[in-house]
């Protein structure tokens, strides 16, 4: 169950030292701020010691002050408005140089994507989309442009791909109504939460279908119902998040599973430029 951090905060408030509710009445009104302080600075606005304010994070069950500024972080990215996003992204760029920064952050989040993917699941992910009956997938708002991106892959591959692009829930359960135990769904979901991707695997988990999920992490409201999950760093890039990472890693699905279907899909795509050349689809000229 994801723990409700500032629900905690404020029913522990009588059981608080006076130096500890200064700390919890700042957070309980302004953690989007608070999110990105480090402990001095926190400290100094409600002038307590530094010391007070680690203690304080101990207290609430964290191994230190940087665990509990990553969870408020976490709550940052899941309850604000796209305005207040906006608002806490301009605050952490400031006057610096956006084009270095932004690339530099997207260019960490890989990073720290790689070395925490879990390795086993993505093979397993692999395994099932290549023996799959279907393969659903889908993806809502900014996470419908990743989808749309593993569709075209794995529709050079597959003939069984099933792109989810409806507008509306209803629309969606029409389209993944007949899945199987034999198919796979993956569902793509970065905060803001869709409900419509929640209902979705809950009905694809309840189904029987292998469902893997490429989301931000386990806190995800789609990461219980996964047979596989996939986590992918996204922190904000402003009243959107970065998406690099996750899209990484569906580059790394379409190479596997191009991999594991090599036979297959060279006499497809032989099929495909011949088709392409007779119908003049793309530009030859080359300068």
């Amino acid at each position: 169950m994801t723990r409700n951090l500032l629900g905690e905060i404020e029913g522990r408030m009588s059981t608080f030292s006076k130096g500890q509710k200064l700390i919890s009445n700042y957070i309980l009104e302004n953690y989007d701020k608070a999110a990105y302080m480090t402990a001095s600075k926190l400290g100094k606005i409600v002038q307590v010691s530094e010391s007070t304010v680690v203690r304080f994070a101990i207290e609430l069950g964290f191994e230190g002050y940087p665990e509990f500024q990553h969870a408020l972080q976490e709550i940052v990215r899941t309850r604000l408005t796209s305005f207040q996003r906006m608002e806490v992204t301009n605050h952490l760029i400031g006057d610096g140089d956006v084009l270095s920064k932004v690339l530099m952050g997207d260019a960490d989040k890989i990073k720290h994507t790689l070395e925490e993917i879990d390795r086993k699941a993505f093979d397993d992910a692999v395994d099932h989309m290549v023996r799959a009956k279907n393969i659903y997938i889908l993806g809502i708002r900014s996470s419908s442009t990743l989808a749309g991106f593993l569709a075209h892959g794995l529709r050079m591959i597959f003939d069984n791909v099933r792109f989810d692009q409806s507008t509306s829930g209803t629309e969606m359960f029409e389209q993944i109504m007949n899945i199987q135990p034999e198919d796979v769904m993956v569902a793509i979901s970065f905060p803001r939460y869709s409900k419509r991707i929640i209902h979705a695997v809950n009905f694809a988990n309840h189904a029987g279908a292998d469902v893997i999920a490429i989301t931000d992490g386990a806190a995800s409201p789609i990461a219980p119902q996964a047979n596989q999950l996939l986590i992918a760093k996204s922190d904000m890039a402003s009243f959107v998040d970065s998406l690099v990472a996750p899209l990484s890693i569906i580059n790394a699905i379409i190479v596997a599973v191009a991999r594991k279907k090599q036979d297959d899909l060279q006499v497809r795509l032989r099929q495909l430029e011949a088709i392409w050349d007779e119908y003049d689809v793309y530009d030859k000229n080359q300068g």
